[in-house]
């Protein structure tokens, strides 16, 4: 392909900004059966199965909202808001874009019959975009950053019984400044979508003892066949002098049978290290995903959880040759790249079982492995990749301010010797802000101690094709401080700082080849064949790379590209990343259609 033919294709999201288009509002099943159904309260499970708590009251349905010029208290409220769905949604009843000028504000009444005696009151939020306030009963109850991580406030001393008041106040700034904003513009087109704000993961409350556990971390120490727990207490940081000890219990299950069991007690002003042996080990694959459960009674508190034995390493084949390994065999990933929206609700997932047909399709297309980009998502999606047996690179939110696309993506891609520019100028990588650089390593090992205990995850992607790119080196090391049990694709695309485990890079317009060297060499972009499906397109205007007129068509170049996958993998391809799972609004390069009713492939 020529140079004119690859900037004209790879430019083409801008030309889409031109002129009108025509949008159509596209529905899942799950959509639509919520709208059939006048269904209020959605997302009903319980959100976080890593922690999980019987004594708990989901806070999802209908809440009141305004849109103020100004952060001051609604006097009259705008309308209702099906929560999480963020306005912008169709799901949410409002379809209204939240400006960066301007404030959500969400209230809702929470009933207390009565307050449990020696009990707290945790409220918890999946995720809130971009920064909030939290009222309760007019006290201001605690504030969060970061429009992707899951949070949670005590509000016991802001509660009474009877009728509470929740009221939450957001702003978003959205891709006019640098915070972390993945994907979305509030212009959207080509492959940037929609921006959302507000309350967009499901939202809950639940009754704890004084002293529970805060942070779990499980650690599977494979080769030594033994799991390392860590706990914390709220109470941990809080009085390092306490002589304060706390029982504690850990059953450990293998299909519903205890296999171990351990009781000590333990110092609630110190993390509690507990190391549990685990005979005849069963090894976690995505062939065989087999998790062992765990239940912690740690004095009043109880919680449940569950983890998989496996190892995640860089290691030389029979012949020397740098592979990918799980559980230190060679094992390749066979990825596929997904974005996680939805026609209707963007960046919430519509269902748990929306969610679950994302994955079981993957893994039906012969895909071993999803990389999760650009996107944080809720907590029970991981969980069903660790019981399906789906691997998960897990990308970093991407911020800074507006993004050079020309330099940072558009001459990159054709031009390989760009691929090696230092990433300590910050203003070409658009990130010249400071406090937006301690930002991201802020909100970085927020995501890292979030998905810890995920068993699917095997890969931390820091940066994707320079946006807002900063020291790769030395984000590389801080991540590895925070866990090295996984491996980190410092840099996927190019800016390449020979940071990380492996060689990532991204070929769209070339021939699909191996770069041998030291370290595993992995495509972690490719294809993003085009098609556009009748009636289930977001809109008239598309884009993608390498359009197909029909599936016949999109079959058979597919088809070329994954027999040169399968070609390279003898020579040393470790992993390959298609793009993507699904179309997402102009972009129509998916195996599946956005309203995920026509599977291309």
């Amino acid at each position: 392909m020529k140079i004119r033919e690859i900037m004209e294709t790879l430019q083409l999201n801008k030309l889409l900004d031109k002129g009108d288009r025509h949008h159509n509002q596209l529905m899942t099943q799950w959509g639509e059966l919520i709208e059939r159904e006048q269904i209020d309260v959605v997302l009903t499970e319980y959100p976080r199965p890593q922690l999980a708590r019987k004594n708990y009251t989901i806070l999802n349905g209908i809440w009141k909202y305004a849109i103020m010029n100004e952060d001051a208290r609604p006097v009259i409220w705008d309308g209702d808001i099906r929560v999480p769905f963020s306005p912008e949604t169709y799901l949410s009843g409002v379809q209204r874009q939240l400006k960066p000028n301007e404030y959500l504000w969400y209230e809702r009444r929470l009933i207390i019959d009565r307050i449990p005696m020696e009990k707290r009151l945790l409220l918890n939020f999946g995720a809130c975009d971009e920064r909030c306030r939290v009222y309760v009963n007019d006290t201001l109850a605690g504030v969060h950053s970061g429009g992707y991580q899951a949070f949670t406030i005590d509000i016991t001393d802001c509660i009474q019984v009877g009728k509470n008041t929740l009221r939450i106040c957001v702003q978003d700034k959205s891709d006019t400044s640098y915070h972390g904003r993945g994907k979305q513009a509030l212009k959207n087109g080509g492959m940037f979508y929609t921006a959302q704000s507000g309350l967009w993961q499901t939202v809950w409350c639940e009754w704890v003892p004084q002293i529970y556990i805060q942070e779990l971390r499980i650690t599977p120490d494979y080769d030594n066949n033994r799991v390392i727990l860590e706990i914390e207490s709220n109470k941990c940081l809080e009085k390092m002098i306490s002589e304060e000890m706390v029982s504690c219990k850990i059953l450990l299950f293998d299909q519903n049978q205890i296999v171990n069991e351990i009781k000590t007690n333990v110092l609630v002003s110190k993390k509690a290290v507990i190391v549990i042996n685990i005979s005849d080990k069963k090894s976690w694959t995505p062939e065989h995903p087999f998790l062992y459960d765990v239940r912690i009674v740690y004095g009043e508190d109880m919680v449940e959880s569950y983890f998989g034995m496996r190892l995640f390493t860089a290691e030389p084949d029979s012949k020397g040759v740098p592979r990918l390994c799980l559980n230190h065999l060679p094992y390749f990933q066979k990825g596929i790249l997904d974005q996680g929206y939805y026609p209707e609700s963007l960046l919430t997932p519509v269902s748990d079982e929306a969610m679950i047909f994302d994955i079981e399709t993957a893994k039906a297309k012969g895909f071993n492995m999803i990389r999760k980009h650009c996107k944080i998502e809720p907590m029970r999606w991981y969980y069903h990749c660790d019981r399906l047996g789906m691997l998960v690179w897990q990308d970093m939110i991407n911020g800074g301010t507006t993004y050079n696309l020309v330099k940072t993506c558009y001459i990159p891609t054709v031009l390989f010797p760009l691929r090696h520019k230092r990433d300590n100028d910050y203003s070409y990588t658009s990130r010249a802000n400071k406090i937006g650089r301690e930002e991201w390593k802020k909100e970085c090992i927020e995501t890292i101690k979030q998905l810890y205990n995920c068993t699917s995850i095997c890969t931390w992607v820091l940066f994707n094709e320079g946006w807002g790119q900063f020291d790769a080196k030395e984000n590389t090391d801080m991540v590895r401080a925070v866990d090295n049990t996984r491996l980190i694709d410092a840099h996927s695309g190019w800016f390449d700082q020979d940071a990380g485990d492996f060689k990532s890079e991204h070929i769209y317009f070339f021939e699909l080849v191996v770069k041998k060297g030291i370290k595993p060499y992995v495509i972690s972009e490719f294809g993003g064949i085009s098609l556009a499906i009748a009636d289930h397109t977001y809109s008239d205007r598309f884009f993608g790379y390498g359009s197909q007129g029909n599936k016949e068509a999109l079959k058979s170049a597919y088809n070329e590209l994954d027999k040169r996958v399968q070609e390279l993998k003898k020579e040393g391809l470790c992993a390959s990343v298609y793009t993507q799972l699904t179309d997402i609004e102009e972009e129509i390069n998916g195996i599946m259609t956005y309203d995920r009713k026509v599977v291309k492939l």
